[in-house]
């Protein structure tokens, strides 16, 4: 009686993990997904092409993403520097810097 229960627990562990298995596969299935729309696709109403603003606002953060790298490389200290020049050096890389992050911010306003 003891064994016949065992393989019952045995069997029915591994059929629900079977339905389990089968349940995640369907979900994932693209057959499955039938009245989903592409994910790739966007529905604008203004029709085809780049949306000038998000345009704009992409080199912006690019503008942005490659000054702050920049700023980041020059803020190190570099060998044989003294700590006098390069204090000296990070100030006027400071004042550079948010010259420039003003530059492309103000940039941006005056489209």
């Amino acid at each position: 009686m003891r064994s016949i229960t065992k393989k019952m627990m045995i069997y029915s562990l591994a059929g629900m993990l079977q339905l389990g298995f089968g349940a995640s596969i369907i979900e994932a299935s693209p057959l499955h997904n039938d009245n989903l729309p592409p994910v790739g696709q966007q529905y604008d109403q203004r029709g085809p092409g780049p949306n000038p603003h998000e345009r704009m606002e992409r080199e912006r953060y690019e503008r942005e993403r490659a000054e702050n790298e920049r700023h980041e490389h020059e803020m190190k200290r570099r060998p044989h520097e003294s700590r006098k020049a390069w204090h000296k050096r990070q100030q006027k890389e400071i004042e550079r810097h948010e010259r420039a992050l003003r530059e492309i911010r103000e940039h941006r306003e005056h489209r």
